[in-house]
Formats: C-alpha cells, sequence, structure tokens
C-alpha cells in the first residue's frame, strides 16, 4: 500500500510540498457542452423559431390578401350581374322586343347610384333608369315590336298591294340609271310615309 506521502506526490506530479500546484485555482478551459455553448444553442434556436414564425405568417398574409382580393372580385361580378338582370328587365317592361340589342346599347351608361338604385350617366349627369329607357325606347322605335295596322288579311286604305313598283334592295348598286334611282326614292318614300301613319 502506498502511504500518504507518496500519493500527494503521485498527485502532484512528482513536485515536492512548496512547489505543489494548487489545482483549485487553476482556470478551467472552456470545454464543449459548457454554459456558454448552451446560451448560444439557445439563442440559434430562438433565431429559428423566429425566423420560421415569421415565413410562416408572410405565407398566411399572402393567402389572407388572396382570399380578400378573390372575394372583392366574386362581389364585384356578382354586382354587374345583379345589375345587367335588373337592366333587362327593365327594358322589356318598356315593351322592347329587341332585348339584347337594347342591352348591348345602353348596358355601359348604367351604374348605381349612391343610394343604390340604378341610373343611367349621361352627357347632362345623372338621370334615373325610367327616364333614360323612355327617352332612348322614344329616340329608336324600331326596338319596339312591329305594329298591326289591319286585321285579318285586310289591305288599309291607301296602300298598294306589293306589285312591280316594289324595289329589290340586292339591285341598288352605285351605277344605277337615273330611271331605276328614281324609283327606289319613290319607294322609300312610300315606306317612310306609311311607317309614319301606322304610329
Amino acid at each position: 500500500m502506498m502511504n500518504d506521502e507518496t500519493a500527494a506526490e503521485e498527485f502532484t506530479g512528482g513536485e515536492r510540498e512548496g512547489e505543489a500546484v494548487e489545482l483549485d485555482r487553476m482556470p478551467t478551459p472552456a470545454t464543449p457542452g459548457g454554459p456558454e455553448d448552451a446560451e448560444l444553442d439557445a439563442r440559434e434556436t430562438i433565431r429559428a423559431e423566429l425566423a420560421e414564425e415569421r415565413r410562416r405568417r408572410e405565407e398566411l398574409e399572402a393567402r389572407l390578401n388572396g382570399l380578400v382580393e378573390e372575394t372583392r372580385q366574386a362581389q364585384a361580378r356578382a354586382e354587374v350581374a345583379e345589375r345587367h338582370a335588373a337592366l333587362r328587365t327593365e327594358i322589356q317592361r318598356c315593351g322592347v322586343a329587341k332585348v339584347d340589342l337594347a342591352f348591348r346599347a345602353i348596358k355601359d351608361d348604367i351604374t348605381r347610384g349612391e343610394d343604390g338604385r340604378l341610373v343611367a350617366r349621361t352627357v347632362s349627369g345623372e338621370m334615373a333608369l325610367g327616364d333614360y329607357l323612355k327617352r332612348f325606347v322614344e329616340e329608336n322605335p324600331e326596338l319596339l315590336p312591329a305594329r298591326m295596322t289591319g286585321g285579318s288579311g285586310a289591305s288599309p286604305a291607301g296602300r298598294t298591294v306589293a306589285g312591280s313598283s316594289r324595289v329589290d334592295l340586292d339591285r341598288i348598286k352605285p351605277g344605277m340609271s337615273a330611271e331605276e334611282l328614281e324609283r327606289v326614292r319613290q319607294e322609300i318614300a312610300r315606306v317612310a310615309a306609311q311607317s309614319l301613319r301606322g304610329l
């Protein structure tokens, strides 16, 4: 067995008693896994988690913005569809036979007023839809159904039965003889007069 003195020498590396190094006073080198490394690892982990949260938040914001835009577009389409349906209904109420033609002619002039009613934008300002349609139909009577002035098979007085005076529209062209041109003018005047009497 070793005695105490031999053990002390071995422990101090063979130094003598006065030259022994005090191990308690020696600075300990930083070892991996010490408190400083643990703190650095914690900071890095927190930074990574914050970056991941930021990325998730940005993705969610982008998705939310996309949904908001889709909703806005869907609402705009629904409003346009509702406005067009209401406009077609009003056109039909005015007795217009050619609803699609009238609709295409005026749809861009119709919008919603501040109170939510349909109004027409005109040169003189906004006009109520009913008044605008009434004026439009008066200015474009060809959109109304044809008026039948006679009964079944009856020829009204003053009208000639179709005969040789009729003009073939396909034969109207530049370079017509003066006689044919005069006949076309007379036929147009006759048809116009009949139309005016029928109104």
